[in-house]
């Protein structure tokens, strides 16, 4: 019996292909484990919102998502508010949240004058970020994306300087919305580049959501032979739908951390209408029915998706928000 080319797939603790050439989800042993949620809808979801808010909401909304059980709150970004007007009010946000132990409240920092900005707010985790598409950076930064990794060297020597963890994004990393595919090797070179650097941590972005888990495989089969698996995170835009399938492929290599934003916020830039950041209601509801711990109570987070919603004046991309009918639910 031939095996299809993602059964046939190399070993991963999820798969386990049996003498026929069937395979079986290891869920006994996924159950054991501990998926990190990244929450990233007050920084990457609302600086993409048309709707500017108040601080005194931001805030709000950070305090709420603090009371969810969420480990990391990425909390607002330290760029010009010429070019990014929703975030124009990032130190002041970030002074005034009230901080849980326990939980991190990183922020985006793409420049040294950034960091300076978020340390002398009270930032503890910084964020930078590159593209894996030299087109795309070239767009966004005015550089291609070895001259925009070398830009991060002075805010991670200051980083490190303070104590500071710093967090990488690697964005484009299945397609560009200029150049079309992304070689995973244009991928494996940021990456590594950032791991050289210093991040704790590198997540991979697809940016346009394009990706299917076919080729987010591709991706990963490269990237995970330069980088542990234990040092990448996931952030899936779901333009097409592909969103909650593709963090499932990146799980069957080992990947435990994945950005979400809360209720879906953000949209994708690049196609007018479509969802954009995967809703973390709908990757926690998924993550729980597979018995994978988040730490995250669902319940407390769709009562903040729909308050944050209500603040924007839209409807919830989460489907499982919008279909919720208490906790019950949760134990179909």
């Amino acid at each position: 019996m031939l095996i299809p080319r993602f059964l046939a797939h190399k070993c991963n603790p999820l798969i386990r292909c049996t003498a026929t050439g069937t395979a079986s989800r290891l869920m006994s042993q996924v159950s054991r484990d501990q998926v990190r949620i990244v929450e990233v809808g007050p920084r990457d979801g609302l600086q993409n919102e048309p709707k500017l808010l108040p601080a005194a909401i931001k805030i709000e909304l950070i305090d709420r998502l603090s009371e969810t059980g969420l480990q990391t709150i990425e909390a607002t970004s330290f760029v010009s508010a010429k070019w990014v007007p929703q975030m124009g009010d990032n130190s002041e946000v970030l002074r005034a949240i009230r901080r849980v132990p326990g939980i991190s409240y990183p922020v985006l920092t793409p420049n040294l004058k950034g960091f300076e900005s978020a340390l002398a707010a009270g930032a503890e985790e910084v964020a930078v970020f590159g593209a894996a598409s030299d087109a795309f950076s070239l767009k966004n930064v005015n550089c291609d994306a070895a001259a925009a990794i070398e830009r991060f060297k002075p805010v991670l020597a200051a980083a490190n300087k303070h104590g500071v963890r710093v967090r990488g994004y690697v964005s484009t990393v299945v397609g560009c919305p200029y150049e079309g595919a992304v070689a995973p090797k244009a991928v494996v070179k940021v990456v590594e580049a950032l791991n050289d650097m210093g991040c704790y941590e590198i997540s991979l972005g697809d940016t346009i959501g394009v990706g299917t888990p076919d080729s987010m495989r591709r991706m990963l089969d490269e990237v995970t032979r330069a980088v542990p698996a234990q040092k990448l995170a996931v952030h899936c835009h779901d333009t097409y739908g592909q969103a909650l399938s593709n963090i499932l492929t990146s799980l069957e290599y080992g990947i435990r951390v994945v950005d979400a934003s809360v209720s879906g916020l953000g949209g994708c830039p690049y196609a007018r209408g479509a969802s954009g950041n995967a809703a973390t209601e709908d990757v926690v509801y998924m993550l729980h029915g597979m018995g994978i711990n988040t730490g995250v109570h669902l319940d407390k987070l769709i009562k903040v998706g729909r308050f944050i919603c209500g603040e924007l004046g839209r409807s919830s991309e989460s489907k499982v928000n919008r279909a919720w009918k208490g906790p019950q639910a949760e134990k179909v």
